[in-house]
């Protein structure tokens, strides 16, 4: 039998990989795990395979997966996730080496680059290891089982994900992006790899940490406990919320920044029920000011619509370029809500900004599915071998004073369209991207548009009207997304997922039936149709995770859908219904519902767990309130919901929708209290749950009497 090694950690392994001591797993055994946190997760690669001949192809030429196929042609024996990786583990008596990752991550295309394609390092893992590719956006489940291992062990987490297990699938050691050789204090592959005999201490030490991950990720309901007050659970999330806020730029940390929108949907809730208080108006400015920022930013895509990942500076300017589809959706209902508590047609050609995007680039014009993802990086249009992040994105000087030569008559100075185009954006001679938030040099002479003046000040500066400069801003962006549309596209994610689509039917629904747009509403109904034809098996009664666009709509049905799936769907469902009262959809909706509950809830500890709780491979049965507080509290909102709007329809109450809300938030109730990391991204929806149909905890109920008022619909709250 084939020894089996155990990790010599060149004691490098600093921020980046746990070590195995006693200390260690004493601390993690007496504390609760680590808050998810983002760790180098920024994201190219190749767009699948192709006619040409390969040097190396493996099994992972067969799947479906865009990441997987990404790295079919690695010199690495790359296995799916499965049965026979598993088997040959066991069989071999090797260990198994996990690389998590999705298709439009920068960093793991980094770390393809660097490390798998490297022969050496290719030979070293095939011969030492069972190596397995996993796409974390297939499978979410065993994504998180060992995401929560690496910030237990590590403090951080992030993608890529690389993970040692024994043939058991028990973790042992475990990081993120690893360059292939030592650099900065960052251990390489190579030092990595270097093994030996030490197969004792490596299985006790992975057996003890996740007995301590079992307890630590542990939720039951206590008997006789009763959920916790939701004003006090509003008011300890906003002043947290309050505490992290940035002032000048919005937004909730100084670098990187995320857009955190469910953050933002808290904050306008809670100035619905507070809005007569100091408390209730710091909200909705710490809310409506973010939005703000980042629709000037450089998170914004000026040219093309829709936003990037994230900022990677404290002022929206400089972005990861990647575009999700997650991302859009929740943003586009973060942006039509702000226009409705502010009354700013601002806010609102925001959200339709974003939906023009997905209706574009990210929508399958047959079956009417959305897309996952557009990648961050593409070749330059100046030719080259390499990919380089935001060439799609990005302008010269140069280019765009040859683009928009004409001299604007009326301007002072006789200014060109480039002159005040390029003043309003940023645009300098030099490039406006600081060389600390380009560590690649891939910006280098570049610039991020960002807007720097408004356009009264433009027009101040060019002495012409306002109206003048909207309108030949407009036209410089049309002429400057036609030359885009010519540059090489970033890769793009085709995957269609049950869960983002959910939300994406959520926003079109949403903003259609705010701005009466019946096209949009169309929209969501084609996107209504798809789930429930392509992600929907009626033999089986189950959502599906994901489809793929092929030749023929190849669908993946091994893969069941998650508790994201459905909660997603349902909220997707119930807003599709309430902006157009078909009740078709209100009853798929309650019929979702209830499989959901009979998939993932737990009849013994309360709540739901996030995947099949009988599939053996997943280590840890997680529930959604450590592992994602948003899809938890969604999950609350559309029981209670789901109650109160079967009821409406029918005139008959379904105790099987609010029970298990009751118990969740009861169940739940200890962690909304004492985990303050978890905080802003958990109470949006249960708090909707708790101010709904729970008065004694708060004095206010719902009034569905507006058929497309989404300030109803969205803040249904009514003072007594």
């Amino acid at each position: 039998m084939t020894s089996w090694a155990g990790l010599t950690l060149c004691k490098v392994f600093s921020h980046c990989i746990w070590a195995h001591t006693e200390a260690a797993t004493s601390r993690l055994l007496s504390s609760c795990v680590s808050s998810p946190s983002v760790f180098m997760s920024m994201a190219s690669g190749s767009e699948g395979p192709s006619s040409t001949s390969h040097k190396h192809s493996n099994r992972l030429a067969k799947e479906r997966s865009p990441y997987l196929l990404q790295h079919a042609h690695n010199p690495v024996d790359w296995y799916p996730w499965g049965k026979d990786a598993f088997d040959k583990a066991k069989n071999e008596d090797k260990p198994i080496f996990l690389s998590v990752g999705y298709s439009t991550c920068h960093w793991c295309h980094v770390m393809e680059r660097e490390s798998f394609e490297d022969e050496e390092i290719g030979k070293i893992l095939s011969e030492n290891f069972i190596c397995i590719k996993l796409d974390r956006e297939e499978r979410p489940d065993v994504d998180k089982v060992y995401m929560t291992f690496v910030q237990a062990t590590s403090g951080g987490g992030g993608w890529p994900m690389s993970v040692w297990l024994t043939p058991e699938l028990r973790p042992f050691i475990g990081g993120t992006y690893f360059p292939p050789r030592d650099r900065g204090g960052r251990p390489g592959m190579t030092c990595v790899l270097k093994w030996q005999n030490n197969r004792p201490a490596l299985e006790s030490s992975g057996e003890r940490i996740i007995e301590a991950l079992k307890k630590g990720t542990t939720i039951t309901a206590n008997a006789g406990q009763s959920p916790p007050l939701a004003p006090d659970v509003a008011n300890r999330c906003f002043q947290q919320l309050a505490h992290s806020y940035e002032e000048e730029y919005g937004g909730f940390r100084d670098a990187p920044k995320f857009p955190s929108p469910v953050n933002l949907m808290f904050l306008m809730s809670y100035w619905t029920v507070n809005r007569s208080t100091s408390e209730g108006v710091e909200a909705l400015q710490m809310a409506l000011h973010t939005l703000r920022m980042m629709a000037l930013g450089g998170i914004h895509d000026h040219i093309a619509q829709g936003f990037h990942r994230y900022s990677t500076d404290s002022s929206w300017h400089v972005p990861h370029f990647e575009k999700m589809l997650y991302d859009q959706a929740q943003l586009a209902v973060a942006y039509i809500t702000a226009s409705q508590v502010s009354g700013e047609q601002f806010f609102a050609e925001v959200a339709k900004d974003v939906l023009l995007y997905v209706s574009r680039d990210l929508s399958d014009k047959v079956i009417w599915g959305f897309y996952s993802a557009e990648d961050a990086d593409s070749v330059p249009a100046s030719g080259g071998p390499e990919k380089r992040e935001g060439a799609f994105c990005v302008w010269t000087a140069s280019e765009v004073r040859e683009l928009l030569p004409d001299v604007v008559e009326g301007t002072a100075g006789n200014a060109t369209l480039a002159d005040i185009f390029m003043h309003h954006y940023g645009v300098k001679e030099q490039g406006n991207v600081a060389p600390e938030q380009d560590p690649h040099g891939e910006l280098q002479g570049q610039n991020v548009l960002i807007v720097r003046y408004s356009v009264e000040l433009t027009a101040a500066r060019f002495g012409i009207t306002v109206e003048k400069v909207n309108e030949l801003l407009a036209s410089a962006r049309a002429k400057m997304a036609v030359v885009r549309k010519s540059r090489p596209r970033p890769h793009l994610d085709t995957k269609m997922l049950a869960s983002w689509n959910g939300l994406m039917l959520s926003a079109y629904a949403r903003v259609g039936a705010v701005l009466g747009d019946k096209d949009l509403v169309e929209r969501a109904v084609k996107a209504g149709g798809f789930l429930k034809e392509h992600l929907w098996d009626a033999k089986q009664q189950t959502i599906l995770r994901s489809c793929y666009r092929g030749d023929q709509m190849e669908v993946s049905p091994s893969i069941s859908g998650f508790l994201d799936d459905y909660a997603f769907i349902i909220c997707g469902l119930l807003d599709l219904y309430e902006a157009t009262l078909q009740t078709e959809w209100l009853q798929w909706a309650e019929e979702l519902q209830l499989r959901q509950d009979m998939l993932f809830w737990d009849d013994q500890g309360g709540g739901y767990f996030c995947s099949d709780p009988t599939d053996s491979t997943v280590l840890l049965q997680l529930k959604e309130g450590l592992s994602n507080m948003s899809s938890f509290c969604l999950s609350v909102h559309l029981l209670l919901t789901g109650w109160n709007r079967t009821t409406i329809c029918s005139g008959i109450s379904n105790p099987l929708l609010l029970l298990p809300a009751l118990i969740l938030l009861t169940s739940h109730s200890f962690p909304i209290i004492t985990c303050s990391s978890l905080l802003p991204s958990y109470l949006p929806f249960s708090l909707v749950g708790l101010f709904l149909f729970l008065p004694q905890y708060g004095p206010f109920h719902v009034d569905y009497k507006y058929k497309h008022n989404w300030a109803a619909n969205s803040f249904p709250y009514k003072q007594y």
